[in-house]
């Protein structure tokens, strides 16, 4: 039973993709605060524990953040979500400098958390670095101890996109039917065993 459970959690992660497309659907509150939860176990270093959220559902304050984004950078604007497909909910993820620097190992842990939380209940996400943290701080209202790390854009998935193997380039690409490709290396190429010169 335990070999099952580890072979679906396995083929759950090799199954989850970034979404930038979302049914204009909205996420239980219950379900966001499940996330936030989530999170909060996340690994921190010395259990300090920098992070915390800000949760964003209401559309005015949405499509407010929204402006604050930039998506999909190496196929831009074409990986913008459209019109009627963007975000329905957006998880803000501070770092409480007065418990911690820099924190930002804990918020890749706990935004991880989030994620694979996310996608179990059929959401997608997308994780967004580029930010115009100085806009969304003052939206946000938040105090000058806490700074932005990233935002998790939520909603459920308008598109599937695919994996294909790592050739000559990293970039992802959307084909004529606009569907999304997405290039992995192959663990082959990333995996050594006790050296760095040893591979099987």
């Amino acid at each position: 039973m335990q070999q099952k459970s580890m072979n679906n959690l396995l083929d759950f992660i090799l199954k989850r993709r970034t979404i930038r497309r979302f049914q204009q659907k909205a996420i239980p509150c219950k379900i966001l605060k499940e996330l936030i939860d989530a999170a909060r176990f996340a690994p921190s270093a010395a259990n300090l524990q920098p992070c915390e959220y800000v949760v964003v559902d209401e559309k005015p304050m949405v499509d407010r953040v929204f402006e604050t984004l930039s998506w999909a950078g190496y196929i831009a604007p074409r990986g913008n979500p459209p019109h009627g497909e963007t975000p329905i909910a957006y998880i803000v993820v501070l770092i409480n400098e007065k418990r911690g620097k820099p924190g930002i190992h804990d918020a890749a842990a706990a935004i991880e958390n989030m994620i694979l939380l996310a996608w179990a209940h059929g959401i997608g996400s997308c994780w967004i670095g580029s930010v115009e943290r100085e806009k969304l701080v003052e939206i946000l209202k938040v105090p000058s101890h806490c700074r932005i790390d990233s935002v998790l854009a939520l909603g459920y998935p308008l598109e599937i996109p695919v994996v294909e193997e790592l050739t000559d380039s990293i970039k992802y690409w959307k084909d004529k039917d606009g569907t999304l490709h997405v290039p992995k290396r192959k663990l082959e190429d990333i995996l050594y065993w006790q050296k760095y010169e040893n591979k099987k």
